[in-house]
């Protein structure tokens, strides 16, 4: 049985695309929530997992409906595969029913924590260069020692323009008002980056 799960984040926007596009998949069944994607409690979601059964597929329309992160959604994959459930994303054209699917998400997987693990050396090396300036974990007044890592990580997403300003926030746990401030910090010129992601969004 295929079984749909569609999400938006606020009462504003429509699930309609979402769930027209898994009734067209063959979805029996579909799942309906309005959550943001950082919440960690989602209580249709929770009721599909408890559902959900051997030999089903689990069916979404883009990944980012269904899990909070890339650690979030590695997790989940991890738990269909245990439980023999297929994954299948319609926008992202990914299918762990096959053995070319799960290879495709386990290769995209490792190159997304790639990056992660790039972006955190380049951190670190961040606030070894403002130790060596005399600055005590890189903090100037005003900034603690956490959020002067995440004004350093958000700078790194930033420049690195692959990633839309919401994701940004979303990864590193802030608010886009927060992340705008870190970013006044660090002095990273707004606006001086493309963002690719951001001229791609979808109905959230």
């Amino acid at each position: 049985m295929k079984i749909g799960y569609a999400r938006v984040s606020t009462k504003d926007q429509n699930l309609q695309m979402q769930t027209d596009a898994l009734t067209k998949a063959g979805c029996e069944i579909i799942f309906t929530e309005i959550a943001s994607g950082a919440k960690t409690d989602r209580v249709e979601l929770d009721k599909l997992l408890n559902q959900i059964r051997k030999d089903d597929t689990l069916v979404v329309y883009k990944l980012d409906r269904l899990g909070r992160s890339l650690k979030h959604l590695l997790e989940l994959v991890t738990q269909f595969n245990e439980r023999q459930i297929g994954l299948q994303s319609i926008s992202d054209a990914i299918d762990t029913t096959t053995p070319q699917g799960r290879l495709f998400f386990n290769i995209s997987a490792c190159f997304a924590e790639f990056e992660r693990d790039l972006i955190r050396e380049r951190t670190n090396a961040g606030l070894a260069a403002a130790r060596a300036r005399g600055r005590k974990g890189g903090r100037r007044q005003g900034m603690t020692k956490e959020a002067e890592k995440k004004a350093i990580l958000a700078e790194s997403y930033y420049k690195h323009g692959d990633m839309a300003v919401d994701k940004i926030a979303l990864e590193i746990g802030v608010s886009k008002m927060t992340l705008y401030k870190y970013l006044r910090y660090r002095k990273v010129p707004i606006g001086s980056y493309v963002h690719q992601n951001d001229s791609k969004k979808t109905s959230s």
